[in-house]
């Protein structure tokens, strides 16, 4: 492969697209359970969907953790990610941005308790990266920077539906604070980097793809979709960029950021 670059590159890219699958495997086994419910889950059953979700959500999480796919430290960013994302869904349906509209055993306040572990597949697949690509960072932001931003965005999702939506402050202040983040990561032979910024808004893309099949399964629908199917707006990728924030800086509290030494280019 050394004497074959063509070859070599192809050999990364493969590796790359198959390690970014393995980071994302419980995300991509819950919109694979969206998609398999919503063409094969028979609507007359005992068990609603919903309660089927959730149910089959926590087999997944017991079988990771079994099968030591998934640490336990993972778990703890999933469960935190699960609780803040439930709370937010309460608030979010009472004032009605999107609805649920099949019943369920399993919810509070109207909100199907698997949704939950729909947020927390972010802080897996971000954990999941994490140790996948062995990533290093430079110019990192401290711990306690992004605690205020993500707490400053979290009360911005509940405040700006009463005062002014202070998003476009908050994008600024994130643009501010990553400005000078480089991230570093090994996928085969080559340490490589980027800047984080880009690889928020890459992350933030498949977000906003996967929400579009969540809608198109109608597990979940908002206003504007109740006489039928639309592609989620284009705003609903910031939402989803703001609250990558949120989950990165959750991962950040038990992960540590290894900083880069500057003589390692």
């Amino acid at each position: 492969m050394a004497r074959r670059p063509a070859t070599a590159a192809l050999y990364e890219f493969l590796r790359f697209g198959m390690k970014q699958g393995w980071a994302c495997l419980f995300g991509g086994l819950m919109v694979g359970l969206l998609i398999a419910t919503h063409l094969w889950y028979p609507r007359s059953a005992p068990l609603a969907r919903y309660d089927f979700l959730f149910l089959a959500a926590i087999a997944l999480q017991i079988l990771l953790l079994a099968f030591r796919l998934e640490t336990f430290e993972e778990a703890k960013v999933i469960f935190a990610y699960h609780v803040v994302g439930t709370v937010m869904e309460i608030f979010k349906t009472s004032v009605g941005s999107w609805v649920y509209p099949e019943d369920a055993v399993f919810r509070i306040a109207g909100v199907p308790l698997f949704t939950g572990f729909m947020y927390s597949c972010i802080g897996s697949y971000l954990c999941r990266a994490w140790w996948l690509f062995h990533l290093e960072f430079r110019s990192h932001p401290s711990t306690i920077a992004l605690v205020i931003l993500s707490t400053a965005i979290y009360v911005n999702f509940f405040a700006h539906h009463y005062i002014f939506d202070f998003r476009w402050v908050l994008f600024a202040a994130t643009a501010l604070l990553f400005a000078r983040t480089t991230v570093y990561f090994t996928n085969w032979r080559s340490r490589r980097s980027m800047p984080l910024l880009l690889g928020f808004v890459l992350i933030a893309v498949f977000i906003w793809i996967a929400e579009n099949v969540g809608t198109y399964t109608q597990t979940w629908i908002y206003p504007g979709q109740r006489n039928g199917w639309s592609m989620v707006s284009v705003g609903k990728f910031g939402s989803w960029f703001l609250l990558l924030i949120i989950s990165y800086t959750l991962v950040v509290l038990i992960k540590r950021p290894a900083a880069r030494d500057m003589q390692a280019g």
